[in-house]
């Protein structure tokens, strides 16, 4: 990008009126000045177009070596830039087709609110694995750079997590109960962007239900700790192995793609990332508060937010509804019941035996680092 600013230059050399009358000078340019060589008596009128012809130049001949280094001749691509289209805003963010995405099931108008809602939060979701694939390409990551990112998706979160209240007060209980009967088995528990967070976040075994982490290790087959994943409890009947619709239809869509994805974060994912930083790093007070903050958002907030949008529909009549896709949903949602931690060493043992209970409202701000 070029850049805009603003050059205040000392003249010498010039005459002593000059010196009197414009004794420093302003002036705007949309190129970037690295030296300006005044000759005898030139005025600002004559050197700018040498300038800019230097600067023109540059830029041109580090295109060519661009270009070179790619096999591709310059004069194609500048010859290419004469018939492109100016760029727009809307062609640019492709809002045609992102304002065209939403197609209802129903005439309930909230029904509207409800898919524009869950659109944003994979958009936002989208966005957390960008941050989180910021830090895992990164050979060596620093810990100024992890808590950085960290901090973005937490903010993330944070914006997930506060716009529960559109979906708690924002839509009409009796339209939602009526429109909510057409999606069935689909529910929020397909989100396969979700599961990614998950695996990119933590190591595999935090994601295991714990009924059964005693029994897995780094020796697991993939495809043996992923039927024993906690979210798999809120559809499948561990003693006949059976799966609910809502399970069975996931798993057809996603299964291959998270394994895939399982294996290539199994060594790379922000907790392993985190273990093999430095001591001194490993150390870092703002990285710890910032992976604590993270998990802590994820992992309680969230998903206590989650849990009482829900609970605000699903217990509004006489007697409490099913979820679209039949889970538990309580015991899914409440976070004293599964546990998800992310980052369980930076946790004390009395915050990890509390975790869903007594951190519902907050959680403490470390003032001296924990020893990892």
């Amino acid at each position: 990008m070029i850049e805009c600013f603003i050059v205040r230059a000392t003249i010498s050399g010039l005459s002593k009126d000059f010196h009197r009358n414009q004794p420093f000078i302003y002036f705007i340019l949309s190129i970037h000045i690295r030296d300006i060589n005044f000759a005898g008596h030139e005025s600002l009128t004559d050197i700018l177009p040498r300038i800019m012809k230097e600067d023109k130049s540059e830029i041109l001949n580090q295109l060519s070596k661009k270009y070179e280094a790619i096999g591709q001749n310059i004069d194609v691509h500048l010859n290419g830039l004469l018939e492109a289209k100016t760029m727009t805003y809307w062609d640019y963010i492709q809002t045609d087709v992102l304002l065209n995405l939403q197609v209802q099931r129903t005439n309930q108008p909230d029904e509207m609110v409800f898919i524009m809602y869950h659109q944003i939060n994979e958009l936002l979701f989208k966005m957390v694995l960008w941050e989180i694939d910021q830090v895992t390409a990164t050979k060596t990551p620093t810990a100024d750079f992890f808590a950085t990112r960290l901090d973005r998706v937490s903010r993330y979160f944070d914006m997930l997590t506060s716009s529960f209240q559109i979906m708690q007060d924002g839509m009409e209980i009796e339209q939602y109960m009526k429109f909510r009967n057409t999606l069935a088995p689909a529910s929020g528990f397909q989100s396969a962007q979700y599961r990614l967070i998950e695996f990119a976040s933590t190591e595999l075994i935090n994601l295991i239900d714990n009924r059964f982490r005693a029994t897995i290790d780094r020796n697991t087959p993939f495809e043996h700790a992923y039927e024993h994943l906690y979210w798999q409890a809120a559809g499948k009947n561990y003693d006949t192995g059976d799966k609910t619709t809502l399970l069975r239809l996931f798993q057809e869509r996603y299964m291959e793609d998270f394994l895939v994805f399982m294996k290539k974060y199994n060594q790379s994912n922000l907790c392993t990332i985190f273990k093999s930083l430095p001591q001194e790093d490993r150390r870092n007070l703002e990285l710890q508060n910032a992976m604590r903050h993270y998990d802590y958002t994820v992992n309680v907030k969230w998903v206590i937010a989650h849990y009482y949008a829900a609970k605000n529909y699903l217990e509004s009549g006489d007697e409490p509804a099913e979820a679209t896709g039949g889970s538990d949903w309580q015991k899914y949602m409440l976070p004293r019941y599964q546990k998800r931690i992310f980052f369980p060493d930076l946790w004390t043992k009395e915050e990890l035996d509390n975790w869903g209970v007594t951190n519902l409202e907050k959680h403490e701000t470390l003032s001296e680092p924990i020893e990892v």
